[in-house]
């Protein structure tokens, strides 16, 4: 496992596109100097030894020299040594709706963005408990197993969008079966399956037997709803650019509403409760409460206890290739020159 110690270094990698712009501006402005002083024929004759590639070479050392300095400023680290830890905490999957209707921007900035974020500070407020994560749509595709691994699941909650399932619909029955699969400890006695969606389901008639299963199988279902009972229409974006609107067979503007009905149907058959998502510090802040009243169950887990420093070879690396750079010349090299390697040969 990697660690980083001083992430804040990372921005300094915006130096590099500068220097690319610096460096095509004296480019152009060599360019543009050099013809009025003579056309390319006549340049080439009166500097026979000057190479056309060695500024790019020069330049390429000197950005990979700079990378390697400025990654081991940010002092990335190895674990080196796993030890075994006893924690307590509750297993927790989140199954999150990634349908084309959690695009509507009745909740700012969109529904699965606000989704997204919810569930990012809802780890936020975790310390010993286990989380799973699944993504449905027209069905349901697991995502992260359960894990304490907190790093990983924010990593793949981001990667999260309502392109990453082709079958369209909502299956909520689909993610709760899933969901029964995830817990694989036989003795917890908290399972905890929180919901996250706009309430629309393509499953209804379905969806209260899958919860009935579920609870039989010790899950607490909680439900959290993203959007407006007002609706909104779907848009449909390319690079950010609203294209159009979504619409139905007979050409009308879909508007999808967020459906609490069937949200609080399901908590309330699932032992759990219905969240308004809305306000994300007060959803969170409620989570945190209903989890911190529930016992927990001492599990043993894995974690990395000693990191090793591996900047030393970064940063060696990175003055190995500045001092490489300095050395190499505009001119053509001898050796290099007879190989002809960047078609090069001296006009006569």
């Amino acid at each position: 496992m990697i660690q980083l110690d001083e992430k804040i270094y990372f921005y300094l990698l915006l130096i590099i596109p500068v220097v690319i712009v610096l460096f095509l501006i004296l480019l152009v402005w060599k360019k543009k100097t050099q013809q009025k002083f003579a056309n390319d024929f006549l340049l080439k004759r009166l500097t026979p030894n000057r190479s056309y590639y060695k500024g790019t070479l020069k330049l390429i050392l000197f950005l990979l020299g700079l990378c390697g300095l400025i990654i081991g400023l940010v002092n990335p680290k190895i674990g080196t040594k796993l030890e075994t830890v006893k924690r307590e905490g509750v297993d927790i999957v989140f199954a999150i709706d990634v349908s084309k209707s959690m695009l509507a921007e009745d909740i700012a900035p969109n529904r699965i963005e606000k989704a997204k974020r919810l569930v990012s500070e809802i780890i936020n407020q975790l310390a010993s408990d286990r989380i799973g994560i699944i993504a449905y749509a027209g069905q349901a595709f697991p995502q992260l197993p359960i894990t304490t691994d907190y790093g990983a699941a924010k990593m793949f909650l981001q990667s999260m969008n309502t392109d990453m399932l082709s079958s369209q619909g909502t299956a909520i029955n689909e993610a709760i079966e899933l969901a029964t699969t995830f817990y694989d400890d036989d003795e917890q006695t908290n399972r905890v399956l929180f919901i996250i969606s706009d309430g629309e389901d393509h499953s209804e008639g379905t969806t209260l037997n899958s919860v009935e299963d579920a609870v039989d199988e010790g899950i607490r279902i909680y439900t959290i709803g993203v959007g407006k009972p007002k609706g909104a229409p779907i848009p449909l974006k390319r690079n950010g650019i609203l294209e159009s609107l979504k619409k139905d067979s007979q050409g009308e503007v879909v508007i999808t509403k967020l459906n609490e009905e069937i949200l609080v149907d399901i908590s309330d058959e699932g032992n759990g409760k219905y969240i308004d998502g809305s306000n994300t510090e007060e959803a969170v802040e409620f989570i945190k409460e209903e989890l911190l009243q529930m016992d927990k169950k001492e599990f043993e887990a894995k974690q990395f206890a000693e990191y090793k420093n591996q900047f030393q070879w970064f940063l060696g690396a990175g003055f190995l290739l500045l001092f490489l750079e300095i050395f190499v010349l505009d001119r053509k090299t001898k050796w290099l020159k007879k190989l002809n390697l960047f078609n090069e040969k001296q006009i006569d």
